[in-house]
């Protein structure tokens, strides 16, 4: 039987890591945050802890995969520290709606952005329907093939996000009406608190995906050392590229001009060169959409593929084409359900679901580097330890814990919603193990 292919580097795992973070949430969130914040230190101050928050989830992210560089990394975190139930019904969720719904979003994200480039007569959802497709067929051309056309967005939004900053920075010596500070009533105590907690959730999910890099751990030609440098590097970058669009909305904007807009990115950008601000502005979007639903197409799918290995999931999904040494049947099961989803325009409402079981798997997954220290051979050399833990390992779960609360108290239907999702993963689990036994017994 073929086997995953061992051809991906430390660049490679960067620019994964960085485009499973960079989606469209820093071009829109923002707002959010500075309704709930209102001044630019506080704001900043909120950005810059949510940067702490991913970097200390890199840290642990990094020692995982240097204690278990295995296929399927999160999924075979879990299962290696708990159960394979509990891999199971991360997987489940994961293909069910998680990544699914979320690229189905980001793709008719990327098509009303597209459109509005190119000025073409032609459905939304068709243009998603294509990219999905299209990033299918790339993908299953081979890791390398996935991997190069994940290298080449991710360069062109970097540049594309340092060119808003540089814009931005160049105007700022020109004062803006917007751009003063903010009039509305300072936060104090428990107000201030409420806030913060508030802010920090689409901070957070803005910050998110680091994680699903640990996904290419068999195809990394030294897991241990690319993965975690990976890690650090790439969620590092992040930070720092989001720290400066955040300053630069604040300069160019000021904090009530922030509040003002549901469209930030747009919004400074025509204030900076005019009316081409919308075009560039959707130019950009465009290319950090697509390289988002590029990671996600490359990374998620070795998860249903380590599942199958594992005999959690139908046996087809486990084929690797001898030809490109990829798992076909794994890509394209992820493209026709993202594609189903795109289709029935229910995305939205889908992701709702699954924004506080997210994190769950979060502080769980994180929780494993606990288990692992504790059964860890004294002879056992791993090469990259979490500094601080285990205090910055418990602040972690803790950020993760608090999200998950804020979430729920903030969207209580959904969140039950999509709790009663992740439990569905149970009676399925129950009948593929069923289903497994009874294949052993009459082989």
């Amino acid at each position: 039987m073929s086997q995953l292919a061992r051809r991906l580097g430390l660049f490679d795992a960067t620019m994964i890591v960085m485009g499973g973070i960079i989606g469209s949430g820093i071009f829109i969130n923002p707002f959010i945050v500075a309704r709930q914040l209102r001044t630019p230190s506080l704001i900043l101050a909120a950005w810059a802890l949510g940067g702490v928050i991913a970097l200390s989830g890199g840290f642990i992210w990094a020692e995982l995969a240097a204690r278990r560089p295995q296929l399927g990394g999160q999924y075979a975190y879990l299962r290696e520290a708990y159960h394979p139930s509990v891999a199971f019904i991360y997987g489940w969720t994961l293909l069910l709606v998680t990544q699914t719904g979320g690229m189905a979003a980001v793709a008719v994200t990327f098509a009303r952005y597209f459109l509005d480039v190119t000025h073409l007569e032609i459905s939304d959802g068709i243009i998603a329907i294509l990219v999905l497709a299209f990033l299918t067929i790339i993908n299953c051309l081979g890791v390398r093939a996935g991997s190069t056309a994940q290298n080449v967005l991710m360069t062109m939004k970097i540049a594309a996000i340092a060119a808003i900053v540089v814009c931005g920075i160049v105007f700022a010596g020109r004062p803006h009406p917007m751009s003063a500070v903010s009039t509305a009533e300072p936060l104090h105590s428990w107000n201030l608190l409420r806030a913060a907690g508030a802010a920090l959730t689409p901070i957070a999910f803005c910050y998110g995906g680091w994680q699903t890099s640990s996904f290419m751990s068999a195809e990394l030609r030294d897991p241990r050392r690319d993965l975690t440098r990976g890690l650090l590097i790439g969620v590092l970058g992040v930070v720092i590229l989001y720290l400066s669009i955040n300053f630069v909305y604040l300069a160019v904007l000021g904090s009530d001009g922030l509040q003002a807009t549901t469209t930030p990115a747009s919004t400074a950008m025509q204030i900076v060169t005019g009316s081409r601000g919308a075009a560039l502005t959707a130019v950009v979007i465009a290319i950090s959409t697509l390289g988002f639903l590029s990671q996600g197409m490359l990374t998620a799918p070795r998860v249903y593929f380590a599942m199958a290995k594992d005999g959690l999931f139908f046996r087809s999904v486990a084929f690797v084409s001898k030809r490109t040494q990829a798992p076909v049947v794994a890509i394209a099961l992820q493209g026709m359900l993202a594609i189903v989803i795109a289709l029935s325009g229910r995305y939205e409402q889908i992701l709702n679901y699954v924004i506080s079981s997210d994190f769950i798997f979060f502080g769980l997954t994180a929780s494993t580097l606990f288990v692992f220290r504790r059964r860890a051979r004294p002879e056992e050399k791993v090469g990259y330890l979490v500094p601080g833990h285990p205090l910055t390992t418990g602040l972690f779960i803790a950020s993760s814990t608090l999200i998950v609360i804020g979430t729920v108290l903030s969207h209580p239907k959904e969140s039950l919603v999509g709790w009663m999702i992740l439990a569905s993963g149970i009676p399925v689990y129950v009948c593929w193990c069923h289903l497994g036994r009874k294949a052993v017994k009459g082989a």
